[in-house]
């Protein structure tokens, strides 16, 4: 393994920020109010967005030319302004041994290491049902998020949480250890002990609802905001849900002439209150829809305007 630079003794004396999304905005401008001299900022290329394909830069960069910080996109060029520290939160790209060898860097990362290391560890451990999360601030070595750590603080996870109100609340969690870290110094790192996980990105498959899954699982993936399912060949993405309160074994037919066994996918009521859809050991209720090309909507109205079928299936 390179040996790594050597951190500075102290506080830093002039930094680097690799960083490219929105939860990487707000560690730069806490650091810039702290008084932190951000000698240059490093993110992705512009990438092209809209019918029109005009270019568009990424959070950070717009943030960072707000507040006249010059902005890269080479990595190389961290080694060209005479910083002792490289402060790293979602660049989104693996940094190259060769440079942390002649610069330290120093990493917020969104996880109870080693528990969800990888690019993906806040919608993970939302999947995986985890009771509760937290940041490290760790070491940048070469190994995926193996670094020791300086900083630790515990979120917990809450049944309402959304994956953009956990994000926030894991970026103001990192806000005081990473300010520490830079302007005090890092101290002594503690290596990471327990199982790793990893924390893969998520896959546009992952995200699809399948009734034939268990309620929690179903629930868990309406919390990453993203998570679909299918009806007449058209995506309906699911903004909230929640399990009903009373699993439903049965219904009637729509005389209401006799019981029916209900099998995954079902529409088992519909309320003020949602749609409630038998799963594998339970039923969810859908409380908030967004048909495809349509503006998010309650799914009672939903339901009455689209005329469900007995099944979603």
């Amino acid at each position: 393994m390179t040996t790594l630079a050597a951190l500075p003794v102290g506080a830093a004396r002039r930094i680097v920020f690799l960083g490219t999304p929105e939860v990487a905005v707000a560690p730069l401008r806490a650091l810039v109010a702290a008084g932190v001299d951000v000698a240059l900022v490093v993110t992705r290329v512009d990438k092209r967005r809209g019918r029109g394909s005009e270019l568009s830069p990424s959070p950070v960069k717009r943030a960072a030319m707000e507040l006249g910080i010059p902005v890269s996109h080479q990595l190389d060029d961290v080694l060209t302004v005479g910083a002792d520290l490289g402060v790293v939160v979602a660049y989104g790209r693996i940094i190259p041994a060769a440079v942390l060898a002649r610069l330290p860097m120093i990493n917020v990362h969104f996880s109870l290491l080693p528990r969800w290391r990888g690019a993906a560890p806040v919608e993970r451990a939302l999947l995986a049902g985890d009771k509760e999360t937290g940041i490290c601030i760790m070491r940048v070595e070469e190994g995926l998020d193996t670094g020791e750590v300086y900083g630790r603080v515990v979120v917990p996870i809450r049944p309402d949480h959304t994956l953009t109100t956990l994000r926030s609340e894991l970026v103001d969690a990192s806000l005081e250890p990473l300010l520490r870290a830079v302007t005090k110094g890092c101290g002594v790192g503690v290596p990471q002990s327990g199982e790793p996980t990893h924390a893969a990105k998520m896959s546009p498959s992952e995200l699809e609802i399948r009734f034939t899954d268990p309620v929690r699982l179903v629930v868990a993936k309406t919390a990453l905001e993203t998570a679909w399912f299918s009806l007449g060949g058209k995506r309906v993405r699911v903004i909230r849900a929640e399990q009903a309160t009373m699993a439903t074994e049965t219904s009637t037919t729509l005389d209401g002439s006799r019981p029916m066994p209900m099998s995954p996918g079902d529409v088992v009521r519909t309320s003020r209150d949602g749609v409630e859809v038998q799963c594998a050991d339970g039923v969810v209720r859908l409380r908030t829809v967004q048909p495809e090309g349509k503006s998010p909507m309650a799914a009672f109205d939903w339901a009455n305007g689209a005329r469900l079928p007995a099944s979603l299936a």
